[in-house]
């Protein structure tokens, strides 16, 4: 027996999957519009959002006020509700949009139905998956033997008749495309529209898009081969990344047109994801003990991930860091908010939560021992996200900080308006530096606070995102750069490669802040922290992160591994005397918010 959706017939059990697969990735309400906006119904009223309303705290993150709604009128039998937006999205999305996947093989046929039943439940939710096969196992170009290139390409075609007729099964329509998509740049360097290109550069033109979005439009899967046409009309085998690369600027590059078909009102081709499906998962990381980068700010660390890679990576991940410049290059034509995911075939449910949350699989500014040390929580098959993202720069001097600037994000985030003189003064004499991402996009302002040490408090005095960057990635990259400034300071992995850093070196230093007591921003900040406490007053939260470099060195003098509960009983050693000489000092801060 069989229940049907609404496009597609498929068993109880894949409907049970998927719709597990959705509870899976815990959308939040910012999630949830987020989705609608691109995939939702155009009329759909907006989600509220009474709980991500913040008070202005200090420090805080921020969201942008939602606009007033009229009273809900009373219902009655005549006077049905109106469906859930977000549930009718999921079941019946209007627009559809395209992703770019890489299926980087070989794979047995288990894998490729599980990665398969991956991309039908993407296209049930909207996205629909451009498909371009590899394999590991070929050298990215066709060989000189013709023997040998036959044989090859009967191999990648196997695998795409695997693919189609797995989809098939689940449900998800899928189209063939044999037809050369792509062209080869001959010795004229010249496309046939007249473009200038490099000899043997890959490209597609706007006519070879056609077979692309005639399958798109009608909410099929286009699986296509790693081939291309010679300036002598010969079919040749390039590498899959060349053909991703020229689809990404080919489609980012087309118009918008309308599509046709229950459900579809319009067809933009440009594409939102970029998905790379292989079997070495994430990109290894140095500050992770060699598992995954969570997620990675191309705009700061592409170069130094790629300085600092091991030589013994190239073994267990071949193809990490060229996947990592197909990311960059093709995310250079997609949109801000867009976002590459390397992802194991282990792990075909991360790409439902990716689609949805637009979100790495744990936050990269968690605590590193609870990423690292708490058992299952990282694997080597988690996922890596990708961005663009947004240079970091660390300010030492007032001088260098754009004050108009500042003063903007500041207002912006916490809807007030700042005593810019009170501000100033303030920092002129107690700031330490100033973390700026982008073009003051998001910045953490950290002071010095005396006290009756020679060192004073480490004081995290402002942490403010643009209500327009939040949920791009670029709250969890500037906690990173505040944490290895601070209390991840001395240790190897917090060599940030941003501008102004101190590159690791140095000495770890206990951070401090205080949020107000009703913040509901409170949450985040203590997943983030060491620890917490109320002043005696109510009126505040002081938070606290201890400096890792301490706390390793005196676990290794203790004869104990870092994190767990020995983390949590040193702490407590020494908690009492701190939070006496913090608490005066952090509460006796005035406020720089006009009245």
């Amino acid at each position: 027996m069989c229940v049907y959706d609404r496009s597609h017939c498929c068993c109880k059990a894949d409907v049970k999957e998927f719709i597990l697969s959705i509870l899976r990735s815990s959308p939040s309400m910012r999630d949830s519009r987020n989705y609608l906006s691109s995939f939702g119904r155009p009329t759909a009223p907006p989600f509220p959002n009474p709980s991500e309303q913040l008070s202005g705290a200090t420090p805080a993150l921020s969201l942008p006020p939602q606009p007033g709604t009229d009273p809900t009128p009373a219902t009655d039998a005549s006077n049905p509700q109106p469906e859930n937006p977000l549930v009718a999205s999921l079941l019946d999305p209007i627009v559809r949009h395209p992703a770019l996947v890489k299926i980087q093989g070989p794979f047995t046929d288990l894998q490729l139905n599980s990665i398969c039943q991956g991309m039908a439940h993407l296209q049930k939710l909207g996205l629909v998956s451009v498909i371009v096969l590899d394999r590991d196992d070929l050298p990215a170009t066709e060989p000189a033997d013709t023997a040998a290139a036959q044989r090859q390409k009967k191999m990648v075609l196997r695998d795409l008749e695997k693919v189609v007729a797995s989809l098939g099964r689940l449900g998800a329509g899928a189209r063939p495309v044999l037809s050369t998509v792509a062209r080869i740049a001959g010795k004229s360097g010249e496309g046939d529209s007249g473009g200038e290109r490099v000899e043997g550069e890959v490209f597609v033109e706007e006519e070879g898009l056609d077979h692309v979005r005639r399958a798109v439009t009608e909410g099929e899967i286009p699986v296509l081969l790693p081939v291309a046409l010679d300036s002598g009309c010969r079919t040749r085998r390039v590498g899959a990344d060349a053909v991703l690369k020229a689809l990404a600027e080919s489609m980012a590059a087309a118009p918008v047109g309308k599509g046709s078909g229950t459900g579809s009102s319009v067809v933009d081709l440009t594409p939102l994801r970029l998905l790379i499906i292989n079997r070495e998962g994430g990109i290894p990381s140095y500050a992770r003990q060699g598992l995954p980068h969570l997620s990675i700010n191309l705009a700061s660390e592409l170069s130094f991930i790629q300085d600092t890679y091991l030589p013994h990576w190239s073994e267990s991940h071949p193809t990490a860091l060229s996947n990592l410049r197909l990311s960059d290059a093709c995310l250079a034509h997609m949109p801000r908010d867009a976002s590459a995911l390397l992802v194991s075939h282990r792990s075909p449910a991360a790409m439902i939560a990716n689609l949805i949350t637009n979100k790495p699989a744990h936050s990269a500014s968690l605590p590193h021992a609870l990423l690292v040390e708490s058992e299952g929580r990282l694997t080597r098959d988690t996922p890596t996200l990708i961005r663009k993202g947004l240079p970091v720069r660390v300010l030492r001097s007032l001088d260098e900080v754009d004050r108009p600037a500042l003063n903007r994000l500041l207002e912006k985030s916490f809807r007030r308006t700042l005593d810019q003189d009170a501000f100033y003064t303030r920092l002129e004499t107690d700031m330490d530096f100033l973390i700026v991402i982008g073009d003051y996009a998001g910045a953490a302002i950290v002071t010095t606070e005396p006290d009756s040490t020679p060192e004073g408090i480490c004081y995290l005095d402002k942490f403010a995102v643009l209500p327009s960057h939040q949920g791009d990635g670029t709250v969890d990259f500037l906690w990173v750069a505040l944490r290895d400034e601070t209390y991840g300071l001395g240790l190897l992995d917090a060599a940030n490669p941003s501008e102004g850093s101190l590159s690791g070196q140095g000495r770890g230093r206990d951070l401090v802040w205080r949020s107000r007591a009703d913040n509901p921003v409170n949450k985040w900040y203590a997943e983030r922290s060491n620890g917490f406490i109320t002043t005696p007053d109510g009126k505040w939260k002081m938070f606290w992160c201890d400096a890792e470099e301490r706390l390793r060195e005196r676990a290794r003098q203790g004869g104990r591994e870092f994190g767990g509960g020995w983390l949590s009983r040193m702490v407590e050693m020494e908690e009492e005397g701190r939070l006496a000489r913090w608490e005066p000092v952090i509460g006796a801060i005035g406020s720089v918010w006009a009245k």
